[in-house]
């Protein structure tokens, strides 16, 4: 009964602070701070700077700010430029012609930002018009950025992935291996699903240019100073070289080594970088804050036990708790971004999971799918905010015309779930050959 209250207290506390317009960080602490004052007689100051400094103090953290600013970097580039004149000629040809560009583009700069609203943006720019250009519908324009925009999340190097593994205390160079082959697959699920549409209308023309085999050859020139940037930063951490934290430096000195040869690095352009990299990861840093405290006071009043021992005797089989745990989170999406939904959630989902015997390496890759699906779901859904500064067009619009990508990815998850080797079969292997 005293868990009952608790939970009713530290919700009721948190919504309000939520509904009053509060900075999510700062909503978290003022959370924290109300149930320890409630709950518990430990002194807060004491624990909140305790709390604080182990949660920022990880080394894996550092990660973070590198990753985040070496896709800042390039998102001032000629990325997106560059990224559609390569693979125009490889993906022309294809059932659905140059739609595919939006996924193999997405799934590229994925590999470099980590960020699901800085793929869709640096995609976007230059597809977008080039597409409507083309005589592409504008739904299907739309719809299948906004879908391949969500692999920023989980294909490597996601700053999702890297919040989830701090928090949960798992290895980010496996959980990098674990979202490999899932973040492929799904970006071929979203061009299977491109191919029938094209398969299905036929009948509709589209101005796909025609390139001569010596322009081929420039377009994948133009495109493999990319493709070695992040074949040098995955591929590190893969192989053991370096680790995550290694690997994003690497990928920093590569972005500005890229950035100078492309000639699109000035003095104004590191500036704002800089500044775009610090803003964004003291954001993250402030949530973190107040996720490690509020987990802190919630574990003072036994509230993650106690909801893991109520799962553990209510004997639901694996695949009902991802059911509940998949509906849960595409509705929490609605209305929080989803590094929020993370930290705010496995304090208390984290003991469910792992009674449940479930993989964390595994549960890592669903996580980033669902909070992927939370992205192009109205009301507070990133990418949906995105495209509305870029089209022009309504939310509602923007969320009718994401909704086949967010079925494909429900139908990803059983996939995922019937065939759970899809993430843990690359880290497993890698592990054993070292």
């Amino acid at each position: 009964m005293s868990e009952a209250v608790s939970i009713v207290v530290f919700l009721g506390v948190l919504f309000f602070f939520l509904g009053s317009g509060v900075w999510i960080g700062a909503s978290l602490l003022a959370t924290a701070i109300v149930g320890m004052l409630i709950f518990t007689s430990t002194p807060v100051g004491d624990a909140m700077a305790i709390t604080i400094w182990g949660s920022q103090s990880s080394w894996t953290l550092t990660a973070l700010p590198l990753f985040i600013w070496m896709g800042e970097i390039l998102y001032r580039t000629k990325l997106s430029e560059t990224l559609f004149r390569g693979l125009t000629p490889f993906m022309g040809k294809l059932p659905g012609g140059l739609l595919h560009v939006n996924v193999g583009a997405s799934a590229i700069f994925a590999a470099i930002s980590g960020s699901s609203a800085a793929t869709v943006a640096t995609v976007g720019k230059m597809s977008i018009p080039e597409l409507k250009k083309r005589n592409y519908p504008e739904k299907l324009i739309i719809g299948t950025l906004s879908g391949a925009g969500t692999l920023g999340l989980l294909i490597p190097p996601s700053i999702s992935m890297i919040i989830y593994g701090v928090t949960v205390n798992e290895s980010i160079a496996k959980l990098f291996m674990a979202s490999m082959i899932p973040g492929l697959v799904l970006a071929l699920c979203f061009m299977t699903y491109i191919a029938v549409w094209g398969l299905l209308n036929k009948d509709i023309s589209y101005k796909n240019p025609t390139m001569a085999f010596r322009e081929k050859i420039t377009a994948l020139r133009d495109l493999l100073p990319v493709l070695i940037l992040i074949s040098g930063v995955i591929g590190s951490i893969y192989s053991g070289i370096a680790t995550a934290t290694e690997a994003a430096a690497l990928g920093v000195l590569g972005s500005i080594i890229l950035s100078l040869l492309q000639k699109t690095l000035d003095k104004d352009s590191f500036i704002d970088s800089v500044l775009g990299a610090v803003r964004t990861s003291a954001m993250i840093m402030f949530i973190l804050m107040g996720s490690g405290f509020l987990s802190l006071a919630m574990g003072f009043t036994g509230i993650p036990k106690a909801l893991a021992t109520t799962i553990v005797h209510w004997e639901l089989s694996p695949f009902s708790l991802i059911i509940i745990l998949t509906i849960f989170y595409i509705f929490l999406g609605m209305f929080l971004d989803g590094i929020s939904s993370i930290v705010l959630t496995m304090a208390v989902i984290e003991p469910m999971v792992r009674a449940a015997g479930i993989d964390m390496l595994w549960f890592g890759v669903y996580l980033m799918i669902v909070v992927e699906m939370a992205q192009i779901t109205p009301p507070v859904g990133f990418n949906l905010f995105v495209l509305q500064g870029m089209t022009g067009k309504d939310i509602g619009y923007i969320a009718r015309a994401s909704m086949p990508m967010f079925f494909v990815m429900c139908a990803f998850i059983v996939v995922l779930f019937l065939i759970p080797e899809l993430a843990t079969w690359l880290p497993e292997t890698l592990s054993q050959t070292r």
